[in-house]
């Protein structure tokens, strides 16, 4: 097992059908996922899926810390490329790499990973009522296109394969959420068909991102700007996970060099209420409530109940891991397994993030 710090295998509290606690503001935001860390220099490193908003922080990161020989973003959009090539420049960047293509697409992936030895997989159709109406669009990118890069990584010896999920893929109710579940399963069951010195691959599951391309927060900021007359709610009694782009990267970054093959690792970030977030943003504008659209939650679930047997929890994150997997190494290294009836929900979560710890987390991604 990869060695990492004694801090990074502390137990911390359970949340068990507990009551939110708020006011954890400053504990929260120093939870930022970077130990243990991976190695990158003079590695070749691929993301698929990379000019999106994960894509741009993580080349932006990965770049101020390491000195990889290769940094490949593949994507199937030349202008995000030639946008992001010109943030980040050859004539500084000269390891810089970008490769037109599909995940749909496995001789165009299996090209790119070519002496690759790292892949984070983030290309996915996300957009929940869009992928509704486009449901076969949907399949076609987030479980075929899953299929094709763990193919492409076992047949180009690939050392290790970080998928990002969503807190959609528990317990799905939506298209999205579906393929996302079929993804992850599709991930985790790759280490079996890599066989014991293949390719190994885990899955990163977390919540909304705060900032991100799409997200709520900058549709809210936008409509504070345009002065409109109310703040758009789907339901009163609505919560959500939250997770800074930062914070995202460090998670996928640590759980690749925690990684033994088909884990599903899962942040401890807090949880908020939207209408406390609308207020928080916008404290004299009016809210109104507009009904749930389709395949949306009242909460979301990142380790539901019945996974909660196969899990284990460490200092900042959880670890569902498959049948038969060796968990006994984790223990060792100080994990434990998580009481029993124990589910990881945005309503029960312990840790509430407050209007004083929202305020600091938006100065950090909007600065």
């Amino acid at each position: 097992m990869p060695s990492h710090s004694s801090k990074a295998v502390q137990r911390s509290e359970r949340a068990v059908k507990t009551e939110p606690r708020p006011g954890l503001a400053e504990g929260l935001l120093n939870r930022d996922f970077s130990s243990p860390s991976i190695d990158l220099n003079d590695k070749v490193v691929l993301i698929t899926g990379g000019t999106g908003s994960f894509g741009n922080e993580f080349t932006s990161m990965v770049l101020q810390r390491f000195k990889p020989r290769k940094l490949i973003v593949f994507s199937r959009d030349e202008l995000k490329q030639y946008e992001m090539a010109q943030r980040f420049p050859a004539e500084k960047y000269p390891c810089m790499r970008y490769f037109i293509g599909d995940v749909r697409n496995r001789d165009r992936l299996e090209m790119a990973m070519r002496g690759v030895d790292y892949v984070v997989h983030a290309a996915a159709m996300k957009h929940v009522p869009i992928a509704e109406y486009n449901p076969f669009e949907c399949v076609y990118t987030n479980i075929l296109g899953a299929e094709n890069v763990v193919t492409a990584a076992i047949r180009q010896g690939v050392k290790r394969v970080v998928a990002l999920s969503t807190d959609k893929a528990a317990n799905p109710i939506n298209l999205y959420g579906a393929t996302k579940l079929a993804s992850d399963k599709i991930f985790v069951a790759a280490n079996n068909l890599a066989g014991g010195d293949g390719t190994r691959f885990c899955v990163v599951r977390y919540g909304n991102v705060v900032g991100s391309r799409g997200s709520v927060v900058p549709f809210f900021r936008k409509l504070i700007e345009e002065k409109a007359e109310y703040l758009p709610i789907t339901d009163e009694r609505m919560t959500r996970f939250w997770i800074t782009l930062p914070q995202g990267v460090n998670f996928v970054l640590s759980s690749m060099a925690l990684m033994q093959g088909g884990e599903i690792f899962v942040p401890k970030i807090p949880s908020m209420r939207m209408t406390e977030l609308a207020s928080t943003l916008a404290p004299n504008m009016k809210i109104k409530i507009v009904g749930i659209r389709p395949g949306e939650k009242l909460h979301e679930v990142m380790v539901p109940e019945d996974d909660g047997r196969s899990t284990l929890e460490i200092a900042d994150r959880y670890l569902i891991l498959p049948g038969g997997h060796a968990r006994d190494q984790f223990m060792i290294g100080g994990a434990s397994p998580v009481p029993d009836g124990f589910y990881y929900a945005s309503n029960t979560n312990p840790e509430r993030l407050d209007a004083r710890g929202l305020q600091q987390l938006l100065a950090q991604c909007f600065a």
